[in-house]
């Protein structure tokens, strides 16, 4: 019996050494991935999330309304940008273009007429010249907002005000105004 107890002890050892030597195995493999990132910009209006928003209708009904101009709602733009940026505003043209009865079409100038202002500024970045206030624009681009933050969300929102006076027949006065958006 003593023989069995040494054989079995024995033999437990040596199974037990053997279960250590059988212990999992593993191998590994390893590589680098590269992001290759470029500078990337971009503005909308958040209304339709479009580069080109839509019409801003600014009605004259009175005559305080000729005599003291109209303000338009709010139109809220918004950046995207992987670097700081800045915006500028401009027509896109020195005068308004006229759809009416009138020959020959009047000449209204947009100097002058029609100017805009930062309502809302969560860019980050500074309100530039005048535009805190109703800053007349013109065909050339103008600082609107300068040292603006990178972000994915950077909005901004702007009003208008025309103030044609009473030197202007009746019709439709229209012109388009450009945001450019550059990096810093």
């Amino acid at each position: 019996m003593k023989k069995f107890i040494a054989i079995a002890a024995f033999a437990t050892i040596g199974f037990s050494a053997n279960a250590q030597n059988q212990s999992n195995q593993s191998s590994s493999a390893s590589q680098t991935v590269q992001l290759t990132l470029s500078n990337a910009i971009e503005i909308t209006f958040t209304g339709n999330s479009s580069a080109t928003g839509a019409d801003v209708t600014i009605p004259f009904s009175t005559v305080n309304d000729y005599a003291n101009g109209v303000e338009s709602d709010a139109q809220e733009l918004k950046v995207r940008s992987n670097k700081n940026f800045s915006v500028a505003v401009k027509a896109n043209n020195s005068e308004f273009s006229y759809t009416g009865n009138t020959t020959p079409a009047p000449e209204m100038p947009v100097e002058g007429v029609l100017a805009v202002k930062v309502t809302a500024n969560g860019t980050g970045g500074d309100i530039a010249g005048s535009f805190s206030n109703y800053a007349t624009l013109t065909s050339s681009n103008q600082n609107l907002i300068t040292a603006a933050d990178r972000g994915g969300n950077q909005t901004f929102s702007v009003k208008y005000k025309a103030t044609p006076g009473f030197a202007y027949p009746a019709g439709t006065y229209a012109v388009d105004v450009v945001y450019t958006a550059t990096q810093e």
